[in-house]
């Protein structure tokens, strides 16, 4: 019998490399290839290469991408599609990536963007369904969500290397340094989840009890528009909190690259935590707590200008982000057990459009005279409004023991 056969053959080693890798390529395309902008932003226009106005429509451009390439995977997400379309969305990263080394003009820019956004969304969610799919053969499942710990993590590398290279590279050479971690990253994460032994036909079993239930009803509303405004009020401070830290504090201060750092200090244990605060209290308090701290720390920002403003927004929002989609697709799974893969991938969808909106606002805003400080009035307004349909939510065992209709 084979390790893919019998569960009691795969070793700790074995479950820590695969995790290692599904790790590895969400903080190759999601860290290096995304959040790293965030900080990279106010460095580009101090450079002269963008200004405010274009460094919102190239995020936005690049939120678009990763919703299109979400799409893409829901609907090629059979395991002998993840195998070929997997690695394409690796090397396209990474060409996307040295692409950005060369280029000036804000079109191109953003149109590079755009591609690498596309290749994010695939392996976004496509290694971690892989990697999913090989982890419920040895009932491991429990253990999928360590996968997300990449992005933490590389919150982390993206500061460094950011902060590291700031004095000696300028305009599109600061790009350099993450194009050129991704590439041994990109190739060993590759290499090591095509060798997984999942069958072709492993998501045939899900077909043979098929469950017509609506995937829209009086449960999964509530939580979509939750989830709605958790992506629009994260993805503010995700995207313009260190442009924010230069334009409130004096040049040189150390939050213009501190307060990225903070925010990666402050997501690494966040998946531990709010997996455990959920298991422990249940997830929909656990959720509702999210929203709260997550709210006030959008809010420090406004209200409290500054360092305090800028400390609490960055410890409070990245510590609660991920555990936002963690609970969320729980919820989710919890209240349609027989929905799972088309929830996911319809949460997805709706965060990653949710995403692309928040800096399209922005760049409304700022086109209309106003500031980057009061845009983030947008994140405060989109987390209350989670915040409030959360607590609609109805308790999935609530929702199961109901009458029925």
């Amino acid at each position: 019998m084979s390790a893919s056969q019998s569960p009691s053959c795969t070793s700790p080693r074995e479950l820590f490399a695969v995790l290692a890798a599904g790790a590895t390529l969400l903080l190759v395309v999601h860290a290096l290839g995304r959040f790293i902008y965030t900080p990279l932003l106010p460095y580009l226009i101090s450079d002269g290469q963008i200004d405010p106005q274009q460094g919102a429509s190239i995020a936005t451009w690049n939120y678009l991408g990763y919703l299109v390439g979400a799409m893409l995977a829901i609907r090629w997400h059979r395991i002998d599609h993840i195998r070929w379309l997997l690695p394409l969305s690796l090397t396209v990263h990474v060409l996307t990536t040295l692409l950005q080394t060369q280029l000036d003009q804000a079109s191109a820019i953003a149109t590079s963007r755009w591609v690498n956004g596309v290749a994010n969304g695939v392996v976004f969610v496509q290694a971690p369904a892989l990697i999913l799919e090989w982890l419920v053969r040895r009932n491991r499942a429990s253990l999928s969500g360590l996968v997300y710990l990449g992005v933490g993590l590389g919150l982390l590398v993206s500061s460094v290397l950011v902060t590291f290279s700031a004095d000696w590279l300028t305009g599109a050479d600061r790009w350099w340094p993450a194009a050129l971690v991704s590439i041994p990253l990109a190739w060993w994460g590759t290499a090591r989840l095509l060798q997984l032994d999942v069958p072709v036909r492993s998501g045939d079993d899900q077909d043979a009890h098929p469950r017509p239930t609506a995937l829209l009803d009086r449960a999964s509303v509530p939580l979509f528009l939750s989830y709605a405004g958790a992506g629009l009020g994260y993805i503010l401070p995700m995207t313009f909190l260190p442009l924010v830290a230069t334009i409130q504090l004096p040049a040189g201060h150390w939050l213009v690259d501190g307060a990225w750092l903070l925010v990666a200090l402050a997501t690494l244990p966040a998946a531990f935590i709010w997996n455990h605060f959920g298991a422990k209290f249940g997830d929909l308090p656990a959720i509702r707590a999210n929203f709260g701290i997550q709210l006030l720390g959008v809010l420090a920002a406004v209200i409290w200008p500054g360092p305090v403003g800028i400390v609490l927004c960055a410890l409070l929002v990245g510590g609660t982000f991920l555990g936002t989609v963690l609970l969320t697709q729980r919820i989710g799974r919890a209240l349609h057990p027989h929905q799972g893969p088309r929830l996911s991938a319809a949460l997805v969808a709706l965060y990653g459009f949710t995403q692309m909106v928040g800096p399209w606002l922005t760049k409304q805003w700022l086109d209309f005279g106003g500031t980057l400080d009061s845009a983030f009035w947008i994140g405060v307004v989109a987390l209350l409004w989670g915040l409030v349909f959360t607590v609609l939510v109805p308790r999935p065992e609530d929702w199961h023991s109901r009458p029925a209709s």
